[in-house]
This record gives C-alpha cells, structure tokens and sequence, in this order.
C-alpha cells in the first residue's frame, strides 16, 4: 500500500506498471483518476487551489485503504493526492487497486475515492471570475458513503 501527497503530477501508465510489478497473482486492476473541472456550482474555474494537514491527512488516507482492505480481497492500493494550485484538466487524484478478480477492484477503489472525499483532510479553493470561494463537501459525497454502511468494519 502506497499513500502520497505531492505538488507534482503523476503518470498513471507508470503508476499501474509499479504497482503491479512482479504480481502474477493479479487478475484485475481498477483506477480512479479525478481531475479539475473549468466548471462548478454554475461558475467558471480558472484554478483550484488544494490544502491539507500534513501527518493527519495521510494517516486518515492509510486507514481508508487498511479499511478496504479488511473488507475486499485486494492484494494492492495506492493512493497519490495532489495539493497545492492545479488548473482545469490538470489531476487531482489517483486510486488504483488489484486483486485477482474485477468486482472486488471496483468496489474497493469505489470505497477508497468515496470516503477520501469525505473523511480526508483536504480543503479546496476556487478563482472564480466572482473571486475566491471555499468549495463546501458535497452532500452526494457524504449520500455515497451510506451504501457502505453495514458492510463490515469502518
């Protein structure tokens, strides 16, 4: 398992390779990669700033993924976040995952992204043509997380 947080971009390609390197025991690789919008809550957005808690964030990261991987099969994650100021197309986020089989991937890296966008330590601010503005957590973020409820230890 493998947590960053980083200024710096990512190449998925590579990424993937690493993870699944000398692992012929994977069947399945899902990725997830979030990028910036141009748009959101009906306003323009030329960049969006990302903040974090440097220790917490990645600890509360580690306990997600420890989290899927007491519920899944999974033989591998890894979670790289982006902070600091990112433009429209740029990405924010990657969640990859392996296993043996695709339905176990999927919902374990649908699980990651899900409570990352919730129980992460991030904060995100947008340039609007309006000004600055903190973006609020998203109550279709925190609906998402129900469907996990009762599935196992969190």
């Amino acid at each position: 398992m493998a947590i960053r947080v980083q200024t710096e971009d990512f190449d998925v390609s590579k990424e993937v390779a690493d993870l699944r390197a000398n692992s012929p025991q994977v069947g399945a690789v899902v990725t997830f990669i979030g990028t910036v919008r141009d748009m959101n809550d009906g306003a323009s957005v030329a960049e969006m700033e990302l903040e974090h808690y440097p220790g917490m964030t990645e600890k509360a990261l580690q306990n997600i993924v420890e989290q899927a991987k007491s519920r899944w099969p999974i033989f591998d994650a890894l979670v790289i976040h982006r902070i600091g100021p990112l433009l429209p197309l740029e990405q924010i986020v990657l969640v990859a995952v392996t296993s043996a089989h695709r339905g176990e991937a999927f919902s374990a890296c649908e699980f990651i992204i899900d409570y990352l966008k919730t129980e992460a330590p991030f904060w995100k601010k947008e340039q609007t043509p309006d000004g600055a503005r903190w973006v609020d957590a998203r109550e279709s973020d925190d609906t998402a997380l129900t469907k996990w409820h009762g599935e196992g230890p969190l």
